[in-house]
């Protein structure tokens, strides 16, 4: 299925989070905490300005980013989830 954001909206696939703490202790599932970076799947057109141009994402498909952590709404597509996020709750490109 392909799936296109509308407007300024990006959709997301978050990293595999960390089994191990960086001391070495494993950590169960109900321990871990959602990571905050993902890998941008696809890319809504922009937004809209005031004078009815669109201003481009500056994100694009196949970025690593890093993201807020209360930001987007999670979305499940055929058994994967993945976050549908605003351009604002993108925080920065990890180069």
């Amino acid at each position: 299925m392909k799936v296109i954001p509308l407007n300024d909206k990006v959709l997301v696939k978050r990293l595999v989070s960390e089994d191990k703490t960086a001391g070495g202790i494993l950590l169960p599932d109900t321990a871990r905490e959602k990571p905050r970076q993902g890998e941008i799947l696809a890319v809504g057109e922009g937004r809209r300005l005031e004078s009815g141009a669109l201003a481009p994402v500056p994100v694009k498909v196949g970025d690593k980013v890093l993201f807020t952590s209360y930001g987007g709404t999670e979305v499940k597509i055929e058994g994967e989830e993945y976050l549908l996020l605003s351009e604002d709750d993108v925080l920065a490109v990890i180069g």
